[in-house]
């Protein structure tokens, strides 16, 4: 799961050009929108876009369940590794 969580990281970073942060800046378990890393709703559509082309994850975005996924790094990892299982 670790590297999961790096590759999202590192997803994260380019997709939203972070280029001030680095993976390791990235707390796993923070919060990404508001607190945390501060991303708002037009970043969790240019992710949700990344996820689902590299992951071919399906997302709605008006969905309270989506929502919840997006919370922290981990929870997209728990979201893409379930997906993988299937």
């Amino acid at each position: 799961m670790h590297l999961l969580e790096e590759e999202i990281k590192e997803l994260i970073i380019e997709v939203l050009q972070l280029e001030d942060i680095a993976p390791a800046d990235i707390d796993t378990d923070a919060p990404l929108f508001v607190d945390g890393l501060g991303l708002d709703s037009i970043d969790a559509l240019e992710l949700g876009v990344a996820l689902q082309r590299r992951y071919g994850i399906s997302l709605s975005a008006d969905s309270s369940e989506t929502r919840s996924h997006f919370a922290s790094v981990r929870t997209l990892t728990s979201l893409i590794a379930s997906g993988r299982s299937q």
